[in-house]
């Protein structure tokens, strides 16, 4: 896994893509190169995962491509091998020389014969072309901007755009009207105005021509959206069982060590129940947090499930523990998420990253993605019961809200979880059911979010929840199930999920590979009737099917628990002081994008435990942080 760059058009290329291999070299310790022809400039940062050799190094040129490549490929074994029949030569045991083969061979077809998670530069020298590709689901990022600040120019991450001169750090509303939405950016643009994001499943076609640059956006790869005729279930299981194992199989592929998050929880004991069967030395990794903490979040405790799950499977299990003292690097993770993504389970995978690379480790398994494609979070089954107390009698739902809002969230030091979950229920249970999605899993409805910002916003919370709409009514086809699936896919594990997963992994110098989030096996659940994923009340009922083979039935069975931080609990006492000091009136209003009243009055509901308000909170402080760092530096 790695980083990568390029300059076209700017004085100085090389050297200005040295200085941006220096602002990506956590992503990329083991290895730098930088490649220049003319006005154009590629840069590499590298960490070594297949081929430790030299000759692997990049950017890698040959016979008249140059490659920068950041990802792997887990087929390229096989691909190979079928190149080599065509009369293919290597010079490398790497899977970057097998994706530049490849790409001589089929051009643009190539893209869909990669399975794996990759984001590449790939310039040829004839032709004059520089071709940005992003795997199917966006697991890794590529950033581009044309004339901010001149040229061309491209990037795994935003902040090495911020050391070229005259690059202008204008902040993007719609973006920013996003973060505080849904805590994190949706879309391909970035929150500086001008960067964009490559989208998943597209490449950028680059064409110098003189002092011209031609752009142009191409789909490579769609991902089905009409549910199949399937087999009976119990033949169902057994080929889900088929794929999972062939999946983490082929996410093994690594000429270093490989371990795996374990929260105990179902997906992340099911991924390394299979890897353990593939690799009998696997360590595991997961973060525990103080009983203190708990009695407010009111959630499991991962480390005891994951214990559980570590004594069944015999691999070596570590707990890290999380103290409030992990706030004090807040300004540090803002740094390293480079956009204001206001969910503080980044700082677990930083923490889990940190702690297996210091053990030697530079790949961790996840089991990432199957809440999404199989239909596990409790909004999904929320959302499905909101159309039913929908068709209550007014009179009747009037009088649950009007209860439910006497009524406090947190006692003292006590977390009432069951009414913060029924506030929140209530607060979409009379929507439609595209509506009622989108506003159980953001912070606002559209109201609130015209009263949050001034009223220069307006145009884009119209835009943004039109976004949504659009894309839950795409596909007429699917069913209510795998809309919510669909919708999840394309917007909160691409735009929050594997954002965050990249860019704090990548802060430690450590790979996560996510097996859930293969195309095969994304495939596969998109082609799955509805009515497998949620069943008889049982989310994620066909994966649980599955993972009864290797799986004992109290982990299968667990309840939800979130892979997050004991958020509320630090609201309630450890960054009680940051908040005020940061979120003063006088500060929101000198920066005159919030409402100072209204994030008062957030605060205040909070604090008073009428409210679960922790991550509205939360997130005005991490925009007010990160405007400090990247806007005001």
């Amino acid at each position: 896994m790695c980083g990568i760059n390029g300059i076209f058009g700017l004085p100085d290329a090389a050297a200005r893509v040295r200085a941006m291999n220096q602002d990506l070299r956590h992503r990329g310790p083991d290895a730098e190169g930088v490649w220049q022809d003319g006005r154009l400039a590629l840069g590499h940062r590298r960490l070594s995962i297949i081929d430790l050799s030299e000759s692997a190094n990049q950017p890698m040129e040959k016979d008249g491509l140059v490659l920068v490549y950041n990802g792997e490929v887990y087929n390229y074994r096989a691909l190979r091998s079928a190149l080599e029949r065509r009369g293919g030569r290597f010079q490398t045991h790497s899977d970057t020389e097998v994706v530049l083969e490849l790409f001589r061979c089929y051009r643009e077809k190539s893209f869909t014969m990669l399975r794996g998670m990759f984001a590449f530069g790939l310039f040829d020298r004839k032709a004059r072309e520089l071709y940005l590709v992003r795997d199917y689901f966006g697991i890794k990022p590529i950033f581009y901007s044309q004339g901010n600040p001149g040229g061309f120019v491209f990037s795994s991450e935003l902040k090495s755009f911020l050391g070229l001169p005259g690059f202008r750090k204008s902040v993007n509303p719609a973006v920013l009207v996003s973060c505080l939405n849904y805590l994190w950016p949706s879309g391909n643009e970035s929150i500086f105005k001008g960067v964009h994001k490559v989208p998943p499943a597209h490449f950028l076609k680059v064409r110098f021509a003189g002092d011209d640059i031609l752009l142009s956006q191409h789909r490579y790869w769609e991902l089905p959206g009409r549910a199949a005729d399937v087999l009976p279930e119990e033949a169902l299981v057994e080929d889900l069982r088929r794929v999972m194992r062939e999946s983490v199989e082929k996410h093994l592929v690594a000429d270093v060590p490989v371990g795996a998050f374990l929260s105990g929880g179902l997906d992340s004991s099911y991924i390394t129940a299979l890897a353990k069967k593939c690799n009998p030395d696997l360590s595991t990794f997961t973060i525990t947090v103080s009983r203190r903490d708990q009695r407010i979040e009111r959630m499991p405790a991962d480390n005891v499930f994951a214990g559980d799950i570590a004594r069944v499977l015999g691999v070596r299990h570590t707990d890290i523990p999380v103290n409030p003292s992990v706030v004090d690097s807040l300004q540090d993770m803002v740094a390293i998420l480079d956009e204001p993504i206001g969910d503080p389970a980044a700082i677990n995978t930083y923490l889990i990253c940190q702690c297996a690379r210091q053990r030697g480790l530079k790949v961790l398994l996840s089991g990432m993605g199957a809440d999404e494609l199989f239909a596990g979070y409790r909004r999904h089954y929320a959302t499905l019961l909101s159309q039913t107390i929908r068709r209550w009698p007014s009179g009747v739902k009037a009088g649950c809200a009007g209860a439910l809002a006497g009524l406090p969230v947190r006692m003292g030091r006590l977390g009432l979880r069951p009414v913060r979950w029924a506030k929140r229920f209530f607060s979409f249970a009379d929507m439609p059911f595209g509506e009622a999605y989108m506003r159980s899993y953001s912070y606002y409805d559209r109201t609130e979010l015209y009263n949050v910002f001034n009223r220069q916003f307006d145009p884009d919370v119209d835009a943004l929840l039109e976004q949504h709409d659009a894309l839950f009514h795409q596909n007429p086809d699917l069913d209510d199930i795998n809309r919510m699936c669909f919708t999840d896919i394309h917007m909160f594990m691409t735009g929050l999920n594997l954002t965050y997963t990249d860019r704090a992994s990548m802060a430690a110098s450590v790979e996560v590979r996510v097996p859930f989030i293969d195309k095969t096996v994304v495939e596969w659940a998109m082609a799955l009737p509805g009515r497998f994923k949620i069943k008889n009340r049982t989310a994620k009922y066909l994966l649980k099917k599955a993972a009864e083979e290797v799986l004992p039935k109290r982990i299968v069975y667990r309840p939800k628990a979130s892979f997050g931080m004991p958020l509320r609990a630090w609201m309630a006492r450890d960054l009680r002081e940051l908040v005020d000091d940061v979120l003063s009136y006088g500060n929101i209003k000198k920066r005159g994008i919030f409402n100072p009243e209204m994030v008062r009055a957030v605060i205040d509901a909070d604090r008073s435990g009428r409210e679960d308000y922790a991550y509205r909170i939360y997130q005005f402080l991490t925009c007010e942080l990160w405007m400090r760092r990247f806007l005001d530096t």
